[in-house]
């Protein structure tokens, strides 16, 4: 027995809001089967559907689903079979599924096949419930055949990031895999074991040493260390300065007049001279 999807509160967002922006080089390009007449229209929905679930400018060879796109080709499948297949793919388990915890993966994948991002924490605890009970594939599904997918999507478009605006596209700005796996991978690489631990307990060979500790290393620290100074030779140097300076002579001669000062008159409340008495 399945847990239902929990209830969550939608929030407002872009997709959510009637637009009233002027077309540009930022509005979403509609990709429909329905408008293909030839290979090449069918060629641009491919690349496309390929664009936003797997996030690759260029189609790699080795991840391309040939059954599918045969499928596709002869009309056997609609746009929402091929976007479901890839989803189910191996590509996709490997590359985005295996790689990321449940919580960013709903956040990906909501991105991609809705074209919008997780509406909040309570969504992502819903649908990580859901990857949790019924698996990937069962997830999959939970989108595809969901109401918002049908009314936006429906059988026949290509999905795409609703309402953009300002921001980068979602396939730009979302790494496959966050900061956590790499560490991982590293501990993996380095069976449990730090940095440290590899180049001091010698189980660790030369090539990964040396991906740790840089070549050039060495010759880095010796341009750093300045040339040592002979103290001695500069004590006596100084020393030699101050004996052989000459101080100027600021003394004043005697013939020198001395300045004079004559009494002002000084706007006071009451007059005042200097050198005379007030009473």
């Amino acid at each position: 027995m399945s847990i239902p999807l929990l209830e969550y509160s939608p929030s407002s967002q872009n997709q959510r809001v009637e637009g009233y922006e002027v077309p540009n080089e930022n509005t979403p390009i509609s990709y429909r089967l329905s408008a293909a007449t030839d290979d090449k229209d069918i060629d641009a929905i491919i690349w496309a559907a390929y664009r936003q679930i797997f996030s690759e400018q260029l189609i790699l060879k080795s991840n391309r689903q040939s059954f599918l796109e045969s499928q596709l080709r002869n009309r056997a499948i609609n746009v929402r079979d091929f976007i479901r297949g890839l989803g189910k793919s191996e590509v996709y388990r490997t590359q985005v599924a295996d790689i990321n915890s449940n919580y960013r993966l709903v956040d990906i994948t909501l991105k991609r096949f809705l074209g919008r991002a997780a509406y909040n924490k309570d969504e992502e605890i819903a649908w990580s419930i859901v990857i949790a009970t019924k698996g990937l594939h069962g997830f999959i599904d939970a989108l595809l055949d969901s109401d918002e997918y049908q009314q936006n999507f429906g059988d026949d478009i290509v999905p795409y990031q609703r309402r953009r605006f300002k921001d980068r596209p979602f396939n730009l700005v979302n790494p496959r895999y966050n900061n956590y796996w790499r560490d991982r991978q590293t501990l993996n690489f380095l069976g449990g074991r730090s940095f440290y631990s590899a180049r001091t307990t010698g189980y660790a060979s030369k090539e990964e040493i040396r991906r740790v500790i840089p070549s050039n290393f060495m010759a880095m620290a010796g341009n750093i260390i300045t040339n040592e100074r002979n103290y001695q030779r500069v004590t006596a140097s100084v020393v030699s300065q101050i004996r052989d300076m000459k101080i100027p002579d600021n003394s004043r001669e005697t013939g020198t007049p001395q300045p004079t000062v004559k009494p002002t008159a000084v706007a006071l409340p009451y007059r005042y001279l200097p050198g005379t008495k007030t009473t």
